[in-house]
């Protein structure tokens, strides 16, 4: 089985939350992404938002795009005004190779909301669910006829947050809704990542390998604290620094024949856990975990 080791800037600079590494130059996130071991990395509000300009800078780096957050508001949104506003990332995930573009459900989320407690996140009734599941997979379809498939990420502060949740997108989506699945936000929602991985692997066509502190997450006020609040604390860090189990994780991936990308996405305060440093620690934990579980990492080849 073939596997390939990506990461996210928000190590080094947080969109969300500017003040954590907002001065931090996208040079220094690729150029330490390339030395702590990656061969791709995920895009992020300082990239380029066209093929013509992005690709040089990734070639120069040797780094493939791996995938890179849309904010999506197809729950609320007109459908034809969402295929509209996704197209210029379209053409670019396409143009430049990535794997799938990662589909976060944005509306009337928390997720950047610092004065809204984790317990004020919006929460859809079963209707809810099989209204949104058939919007979402005509868009997902046409995203697929494009050339460009998305990969649904469940994030806490969104609509999309539990196990439970999942379950329902999952039971009312099309086969074209693939499923990113994020080890940290599963744990911190209090799922199973074993019984997700297990349930969904013919659906699973991405991977953030996000740790948590749960001695933090579980102390967290969710009727006072928010999703940043919780970030801000050191709720998230990279595989290896961490309570998650990530050989378990990656053995049940295994078991069910994933293939492709392992991205380590870990938004913490740059002053306080140095993003190179905390992306060699991530690095050096998959590729133990990676090994253990019979992958072959595929590293950087121009293309």
């Amino acid at each position: 089985m073939k596997a390939k080791l990506g990461i996210a800037p928000i190590a080094w600079s947080n969109d969300d939350l500017p003040e954590l590494g907002g001065e931090t130059t996208l040079e220094t996130c690729l150029s330490e992404s390339k030395i702590s071991g990656f061969s791709g990395v995920e895009t992020g509000g300082k990239f380029p938002k066209t093929p013509e300009q992005l690709e040089p800078i990734l070639k120069n780096h040797k780094l493939h795009l791996a995938s890179g957050w849309y904010s999506g508001t197809v729950l609320d949104n007109d459908l034809e005004a969402e295929k509209n506003n996704v197209l210029n990332q379209l053409v670019l995930f396409k143009e430049l190779g990535a794997a799938c573009m990662a589909y976060g459900e944005t509306s009337g989320t928390i997720q950047n909301i610092q004065s809204a407690p984790l317990n004020t996140k919006r929460k859809l009734s079963e209707d809810d669910f099989k209204t949104y599941g058939k919007k979402l997979t005509n868009f997902a379809e046409f995203c697929s006829d494009f050339g460009m498939p998305i990969s649904f990420h469940h994030h806490m502060g969104t609509a999309v947050e539990t196990e439970h949740e999942l379950d329902l997108l999952m039971n009312y989506t099309g086969e074209a809704v693939h499923l990113l699945f994020d080890t940290g936000h599963m744990t911190f929602a209090g799922g199973n990542s074993v019984s997700v991985i297990n349930k969904y692997a013919n659906r699973i066509t991405h991977v953030h390998t996000k740790d948590i502190r749960s001695s933090i997450v579980n102390k967290l006020n969710k009727d006072k604290e928010s999703f940043l609040d919780a970030v801000l604390k050191g709720a998230f860090t990279v595989p290896g620094d961490g309570s998650i189990d990530f050989n378990e994780v990656i053995q049940t991936l295994a078991k069910n024949n994933y293939e492709g990308w392992f991205i380590v996405e870990a938004e913490q305060d740059p002053e306080k856990a140095n993003p190179l440093e905390m992306a060699k620690i991530g690095n050096k934990e998959l590729r133990k975990c990676l090994s253990n579980n019979g992958y072959d990492i595929q590293e950087y080849k121009d293309e």
